[in-house]
């Protein structure tokens, strides 16, 4: 696997939120970041998201034209350097799939789609390497346009991560349109939140913390409409709360209020975000909150960073599934390196001369076998289950949905249809890869501790020829009958399987 490379000089992390995209550029050198530029603009996309779970025309064209300004700047820096991350709303739209390919070709960078926990996990990261490493346990509450993250840990390390089903911009929408407030509006908006809470509020109490902090816009806006109110405040208090609140109530609207740290396009949502804070201080029973200069797009580039060395957190959560899930690690490894050794002779031939594509194959082969710890029969089909619906450290979704892809199709029939539910350029490379990960568990069938003879893979088109050495084959016809059997399923798939030797 890559490991120990370069970091690039300059990096670029964009966040596709719900409410706002942000775009941050930064200098990396003698070990930390130094900001160059930042883009932001309220592009309201979880105010597009309609009932049927479709993303509207406006929201669409407001995404897209944002994405062309965000990707003009990010023409000058190295692909490797760049990481796109959409969050809540676009977890939730349907037929998306258009939309992600024109938003692809306006960055001119792929685009992640991560869950819930993993944005919890970035957001901690960001705010940890941005607040002073204070002792004890850190809550860390950021509440976005769609979702609202709560995270306990220590240092560097998130220990507690939740997701939640409210963010500024839906509840927004249904408590408080226009931006009108009122008391009656507040209570309702502040029960909604509560059931929300409901879920984590005993335990998170329980785990207890030494300090709170906030991130991102609306915990920020809060804190500067608070300021105004009392200049010389310096975090975010329950009387600080209360005041805005009651100021709020008295104007009937949050433009009315006469906040001028509170744009225009802030005020629409302004209000859904306070009822969250208002309540998540209610329920964890908050004295005050302090406000972080880090989110979820500095977590990104110190992430990123993680990649390209010993500390890439997806390495650590490939381990930590093989120890759940009791895989054999010695036929794990023995298929790996099979794996690899095939790739490594045939990845021109099929454009996968590429470091992620390793990289996938490596851990695919890893967890192949994961799905034994639910049943024998059928085992790929669970290992492919697992891998994408678990909460994978470091993964984004499409990340999983190619690993499931791999890992389901390595033994019996191969499931082609499930390529069109990647995106590119996996839809194109996955099925390859998927028949080298294939060739490499029929070959390492026996789990025998004896290495395999040097085989040869030739490769022509969707045409594939293995060489034995001189004898080989004759020597062992269960491999010989396995290599029948495994020409039919591919055939089915459109490739082609010759052995000789």
């Amino acid at each position: 696997m890559a490991r120990g490379r370069r970091v690039p000089d300059v990096m670029a992390a964009v966040d596709l939120g719900s409410n706002s995209f942000h775009m941050i550029v930064a200098r990396y050198a003698e070990g930390r970041l130094v900001v160059l530029d930042r883009m932001r603009e309220m592009v309201r996309l979880a105010a597009g998201l309609g009932p049927d779970g479709r993303l509207s025309r406006e929201a669409t064209t407001r995404a897209l034209a944002c994405l062309q300004r965000f990707g003009q700047r990010l023409r000058a820096v190295q692909a490797e350097g760049v990481r796109v991350v959409g969050t809540n709303t676009l977890r939730k739209a349907h037929r998306k799939q258009a939309f992600l390919v024109r938003a692809r070709a306006a960055l001119g960078h792929p685009i992640e789609i991560i869950s819930g926990i993993e944005e919890a996990r970035l957001i901690y990261l960001g705010v940890a390497h941005a607040t002073p490493s204070d002792p004890g346990r850190r809550l860390v509450v950021d509440i976005g346009g769609g979702s609202t993250e709560l995270i306990i840990g220590e240092g560097f390390q998130p220990r507690f991560l939740e997701s939640l089903y409210m963010g500024c911009v839906s509840q927004s929408l249904e408590h408080f349109p226009g931006g009108r407030f009122s008391e009656k509006r507040l209570k309702r908006a502040g029960v909604a939140a509560r059931m929300e809470l409901e879920s984590i509020e005993n335990r998170y109490r329980q785990i207890g913390w030494e300090h709170a902090v906030g991130s991102s816009g609306t915990v920020r806006a809060v804190f500067e409409a608070i300021q105004e109110i009392d200049p010389a405040t310096n975090c975010i208090t329950r009387d600080g709360l209360d005041a805005l609140i009651e100021r709020l109530c008295a104007a009937g609207s949050v433009r009315a209020a006469g906040f001028t740290s509170i744009s225009a396009d802030r005020a629409l949502v302004f209000g859904g975000g306070l009822a969250i804070l208002n309540e998540i201080f209610d329920a964890l029973q908050l004295e005050q909150m302090r406000v972080s200069e880090g989110a979820m797009r500095e977590g990104l580039l110190y992430d990123m960073i993680g990649r390209f060395s010993a500390e890439d957190v997806r390495a650590r959560t490939v381990r930590a599934m093989e120890l759940r899930f009791h895989v054999d690690e010695p036929q794990a490894a023995r298929v790996e390196a099979t794996a690899v050794d095939l790739l490594r002779q045939c990845a021109a031939a099929w454009d996968l001369d590429d470091p992620d594509a390793e990289r996938v194959l490596r851990w695919a082969a890893r967890l192949h076998e994961i799905g034994l710890d639910v049943s024998h029969s059928h085992y790929q089909r669970h290992g492919a289950y697992l891998l994408e619906h678990a909460d994978l450290a470091g993964f984004a979704r499409e990340d999983q949905r190619l690993l499931a892809f791999l890992v389901g199709s390595h033994r019996r029939k191969f499931p082609l249809e499930r390529v069109g539910d990647l995106l590119p350029p996996w839809d194109a490379k996955a099925p390859y890869l998927a028949v080298l990960l294939r060739l490499a568990f029929l070959l390492n069938r026996s789990r025998s501790g004896r290495p395999l003879p040097r085989i040869r893979v030739l490769v022509r088109g969707r045409g594939v020829t293995l060489r034995f050495p001189r004898g080989f084959l004759r020597a062992h016809p269960l491999t010989v009958a396995d290599l029948a059997l495994e020409a039919e399923y591919l055939k089915a798939a459109r490739f082609r399987l010759k052995a000789v030797g």
